[in-house]
């Protein structure tokens, strides 16, 4: 009985490692992405557009070891709920990294465009939502509940952001109209960043969910 335990808790170990790999892979994109957003370099917009299906990939394994080990070893209570929570989470990675790929064709689609502002809040907004998503899974991981508050707060941080960007954005479109498809094209990023950001607070959703047996919404 002991074997089968600890083949029980290393394929649960395994399967919160690839979790992190998958968030790794994502959190390169949305890095990359920006960048490419920034520089208008399209050789680095297609690298991260080549990286999805390296996150397509872990989505599906990660679900098998999930389904088997839920099939092979009737997990129960804690152990159930963390493999449950894992199926939720890499739901939301994967997404997540949909919406770096969304970023990384605006910035292609913004080659050869000339800058219609200074890039200060997306770059900002990339920036927190990458340290949620980092503080996110670790603390799966970790089973580490004490993060789950500071994400909720970065959320709100972020939207903040993103209605600061739609807002001056608008305006600028109002005053000049010939930049409207660029300036669509920044809104449009922004919203992707803000949205990453609600798919890492469904992760901390999952994390409390995990250790405490409840639902707890955090948007």
């Amino acid at each position: 009985m002991d074997t089968i335990r600890k083949s029980f808790a290393d394929e649960l170990q395994e399967m919160k490692q690839d979790i992190l790999k998958m968030g790794s892979v994502v959190e390169e994109m949305l890095v990359g992405s920006v960048r490419a957003l920034q520089l208008r370099d399209e050789m680095l917009a297609d690298e991260i557009i080549a990286k999805d299906d390296l996150v397509d990939g872990y989505n599906l394994v990660i679900e098998q070891r999930c389904l088997r080990l839920l099939a092979l070893q009737q997990p129960m209570a804690r152990d159930l709920r963390t493999i449950a929570a894992g199926l939720y989470i890499i739901k939301d990675v994967e997404r997540m990294g949909d919406y770096a790929l969304d970023i990384a064709k605006a910035a292609r689609k913004l080659v050869g465009i000339d800058p219609i502002k200074d890039l200060v809040k997306i770059p900002k907004m990339a920036q927190i939502v990458q340290g949620m998503l980092h503080d996110s899974l670790y603390a799966f991981v970790d089973h580490n509940v004490e993060v789950i508050s500071e994400v909720a707060r970065k959320d709100d941080e972020v939207d903040a952001l993103y209605r600061q960007v739609r807002d001056e954005l608008i305006s600028l479109i109002q005053e000049k109209p010939a930049i409207t498809q660029p300036a669509v094209e920044l809104i449009l990023v922004a919203r992707y960043l803000e949205r990453i950001a609600d798919h890492i607070t469904n992760v901390g959703e999952r994390i409390a969910y995990m250790e405490t047996g409840e639902v707890k919404e955090l948007h």
